[in-house]
């Protein structure tokens, strides 16, 4: 039976390498994958990119895209046995509301893989969305510095300091964004109980 998967975690935690292990184990037994990656990640240029070098053609999604409609045709054309996201934070309601009809309609699992939270330990829609609807949930795991699970991360200043505003949405690897747990995260904003 067909689910809708949420795979989430903070930065660094191998969920494109996760993603990328998943849709390699299918193709291996002969069946066809389609993937995923948010349009506003313009560094990957249409292809789903891991931090140890492992990669893969992707199609596009972004806001207005119907991914029921599309799938449902790439289907048609020839066999879906699986659909996997990447930056799948990046959603908004109705991706993932498409991406339920797609498990629930056309009998395709999709594998949704993508950020929980924000740098201000809120919520992306697209997460939340996922996180209401999806079949399973399942949290992917790396570290803080301090060696715990982290579980929020912060958006950085060239000095290092964290930052407590700005855009919810800004594109940065490693330079950017530094996964903490939840003390360090607080201690990092300087947020005061």
């Amino acid at each position: 039976m067909a689910k809708l998967y949420f795979y989430y975690s903070t930065m660094n935690a191998g969920k494109s390498t996760a993603l990328l292990q998943s849709s390699h184990n299918y193709c291996e037994r002969g069946m066809r994958t389609l993937l995923y990656t948010a349009k506003l990640d313009v560094r990957g240029g249409g292809k789903v990119h891991s931090r140890i070098g492992l990669e893969s053609d992707a199609r596009w999604f972004e806001q207005g895209s119907n991914l029921f409609a599309e799938i449902d045709a790439e289907h048609r054309e020839a066999r879906l046995s699986c659909v996997l996201i990447d930056e799948a934070q990046f959603l908004d309601r109705e991706h993932v509301r498409q991406l339920a009809a797609v498990v629930d309609q056309l009998g395709i699992p999709v594998l949704c893989y993508g950020l929980r939270t924000d740098f201000r330990g809120e919520l992306f829609p697209g997460s939340a969305r996922l996180l209401a609807l999806a079949d399973e949930l399942s949290e992917l795991k790396t570290i803080c510095h301090c060696g715990r699970k982290a579980t929020m991360v912060v958006r950085v200043t060239a000095d290092g300091s964290a930052e407590r505003e700005g855009a919810q949405i800004e594109i940065g690897g490693n330079e950017r964004y530094v996964p903490l747990c939840r003390r360090h995260f607080h201690e990092a904003r300087g947020d005061q109980v």
